[in-house]
């Protein structure tokens, strides 16, 4: 019966080690990631390359619509490879949080469950994987030194947690620019090999700029509400800050004027998106989405936390900001409706 308590013991110990890593590398997070990817290309870039026809040069009398250039199993080792880099990057930063954490939530993972030699080999592996994935997609489509870009990610998210985190405003924007790259990736890897081969291929080649254009508001997007997001989680976390040092937004200017930081940039959030509308859209369907589920859920965000006296009240503003996130990425769906009905392009 000791045996068998003992084994039930190591696999309960390996059952919450697992589980404790699956929160280290905040898996609900990467799949977010590997969601918004999948949606910007088959719900964003296939539809706009559906909807441009092309007519190959020695076949003057037949048009066709253009397509991929780069194969869904590359794609897939390019979703990994961001993924695993990002996965690096909640390791390290947890890894020089550990003071921080106990001060502001009272709970580590990294010196507790998972030792620091442990987390470091984790950060180690998954950016030397993720790397080489990228590394390697960035050949297929020749242009191996795009591989450069998962190398300076990498170092960034390091230096991020060891040093720019802990500056006014710096660790906001670079957190912001790195969630806003995610969807750029997509964009980048798969406009430059269609660029290669329509370019040469085709003798009407409309380019790729609507690519950009199209995916480009996604970032931005996510850009804007990832700096509020920010900016609201270190009004949470003001005290372990102070504590550790550490020279935040609200830290240093205090938390009245952070709270008008995040009603100037949902304020201007809001305004581009409807400038975007009225400008480019103008269909019902996308003014009633984000009526209903941007601004709207911007507004309440807004009113929490002017209104806020506790740090329950800006997690509450933190976790809507991660739905308002969430559902930004989803408009996708409809946006690829609306460009495959020939409606807008």
């Amino acid at each position: 019966s000791g045996s068998i308590k003992t084994g039930w013991i190591m696999k309960h110990s390996r059952g919450e080690r697992l589980k404790d890593l699956m929160s280290l590398v905040r898996l609900p997070n990467l799949l977010v990631v590997a969601l918004t990817m999948m949606l910007m290309r088959y719900a964003v870039i296939r539809p706009l390359l559906g909807a441009m026809e092309v007519t190959i040069a020695g076949n003057p009398l037949v048009s066709t619509v253009m397509a991929f250039r780069l194969g869904w199993t590359d794609f897939l080792i390019l979703v990994i490879s961001t993924c695993l880099i990002t996965a690096a990057g909640y390791v390290i930063n947890d890894y020089f949080d550990i003071r921080a954490d106990l001060i502001n939530r009272g709970t580590i993972i990294v010196g507790n469950t998972i030792t620091r030699r442990m987390a470091m080999l984790y950060h180690n592996v998954f950016n030397v994987l993720g790397v080489i994935g990228g590394t390697y997609v960035s050949a297929r489509i020749g242009y191996i030194w795009l591989g450069i870009f998962f190398i300076l990610i990498s170092g960034l998210l390091y230096f991020y947690s060891a040093t720019y985190k802990r500056q006014f405003l710096i660790g906001n924007i670079i957190v912001a620019l790195l969630v806003a790259m995610v969807p750029m990736m997509v964009v980048i890897y798969d406009a430059a090999p269609v660029y290669v081969y329509y370019s040469q291929a085709a003798i009407d080649f409309p380019g790729v700029a609507i690519l950009f254009w199209w995916v480009g508001g996604f970032a931005l997007f996510a850009f804007l509400t990832t700096l509020v997001r920010e900016i609201i989680k270190d009004m949470e976390d003001c005290e372990g800050d102070r504590e550790t040092g550490r020279k935040t937004l609200p830290v240093i200017s205090g938390l009245t004027t952070c709270r008008s930081v995040v009603v100037v940039l949902l304020a201007a959030t809001m305004t581009i998106l409807y400038m975007v509308w009225f400008k480019h859209l103008h269909d019902t369907v996308t003014l009633v989405y984000i009526s209903l589920l941007l601004v709207v859920p911007m507004i309440v965000v807004i009113i929490r936390v002017l209104s806020s006296r506790e740090k329950k009240h800006l997690h509450s503003a933190s976790l809507l900001m991660k739905f308002i996130m969430l559902a930004g990425i989803l408009y996708s769906l409809v946006a690829g409706a609306i460009i495959s009905s020939g409606k807008i392009l």
